[in-house]
């Protein structure tokens, strides 16, 4: 187990113990699509699968206590840390470099994900998302959030917005309504390892 890794599992144990007396409470941990598959590097991937599963466990033996426990999936979110990678220009020539450059102006800001966390934090029904995945797009769209400028949030999960990152079906994203979605099943089929 990593630091990283590590770190997510003992802040996780040291919540718990203070939400459990109180038969309530929510864990967030922040993951990725990097979890399902390659994005960056190894460690990043490795991390963000990790960070998953880890919501999924906890929550099995969290939810009998009234605690629940999910991983937040923020899109593409306009960190300083990206921002300085996207001004280097030795990264021009890698793909992802130029799909990022491209998208970054309409990513999430930071604020977003915390807007979330409030969402989540103060829903009635909290219990029944424990152990679930949830992408921000999806909790803003169940929530109706905006993001802190005023923005809507990118719904990465459209067949459109899906669509607009294949270059050779690009074309075919402008036709496509924005209320078709990417099934999550398919996601889950296309990254299975099995």
């Amino acid at each position: 187990m990593s630091p990283y890794q590590r770190g997510h599992y003992l802040c996780s144990v040291y919540g718990a113990r203070l939400m459990v007396p109180a038969g309530r409470g929510l864990i967030v941990i922040i993951s990725s699509i990097g979890g399902l598959q390659y994005l960056f590097n190894v460690p990043y991937g490795v991390g963000k699968a990790a960070c998953d599963r880890l919501a999924a466990d906890c929550a099995q033996e969290l939810r009998r206590h009234g605690v629940s426990y999910v991983s937040l999936w923020p899109g593409l979110v306009q960190t300083e840390l990206l921002k300085d990678h996207l001004e280097k220009k030795d990264n021009a020539e890698d793909p992802l470099f130029k799909q990022l450059k491209d998208h970054f102006s309409s990513g999430e800001t930071t604020e977003m994900s915390g807007k979330c966390v409030v969402a989540l934090a103060t829903d009635p029904n909290i219990l029944s998302l424990s152990g679930k995945v949830l992408p921000s797009c999806d909790l803003a769209r169940r929530y109706g959030l905006r993001d802190a400028d005023g923005r809507p949030i990118e719904d990465y999960l459209s067949l459109s917005s899906v669509l607009s990152h294949v270059s050779s079906l690009g074309w075919l994203a402008s036709y496509l309504p924005g209320f078709l979605r990417m099934p999550k099943w398919i996601m889950t089929l296309y990254t299975s390892k099995f």
